[in-house]
């Protein structure tokens, strides 16, 4: 009579344990990548928004006599949302009309910051939380708020963002 051996199949306890200390060190290397896409995703969508808007900005002077909006203008009755003169029909004097003679839209509705996550506009130079642009209704500028502890302030141009 043959004696027959009995073989236990399954995985040891140590080779358990080389499995997850692998499965460990790829996730410490691949989630950091996934932060970083993310962060500079919303940068290129900033950046692509600032780039539309200052263009919308400039053809808005084209139509009216060489005049930006005004910081009153775009945010209507001091409420910080509105971007009125961009999103309704203007005549050349930058009020509101309808017809032939009407100028705009511009922008379909108030941009929204992509890390902030707000749409108000302030003058140049009062950044604060809550705000997610700034605009100098002399020369046109538009610039980002962003928080100065923003890690992913890196990742935009210096000149696109103004912190507070």
């Amino acid at each position: 009579m043959s004696v027959r051996q009995r073989r236990n199949s399954g995985f040891t306890l140590v080779e358990i344990l080389i499995v997850v200390v692998i499965l460990g060190i790829l996730a410490a290397i691949v989630i950091p990548q996934f932060t970083n896409a993310s962060e500079a995703a919303r940068a290129s969508n900033l950046t692509s928004q600032l780039q539309s808007i200052r263009s919308q900005l400039e053809l808005y002077q084209l139509q009216h006599n060489g005049q930006y909006p005004t910081l009153a203008q775009i945010d209507g009755t001091g409420g910080v949302q509105n971007w009125n003169n961009l999103i309704i029909t203007t005549d050349a004097t930058g009020a509101a009309a309808a017809g032939v003679n009407a100028f705009g839209p511009y922008l379909q509705r108030p941009p929204m910051n992509p890390f902030e996550n707000q749409s108000g506009v302030v003058a140049t130079g009062n950044a604060a939380a809550g705000v997610g642009w700034t605009y100098n209704e002399n020369s046109g500028a538009l610039l980002a708020v962003i928080a100065a502890a923003n890690p992913s302030t890196p990742l935009l141009n210096a000149t696109d963002i103004e912190t507070y």
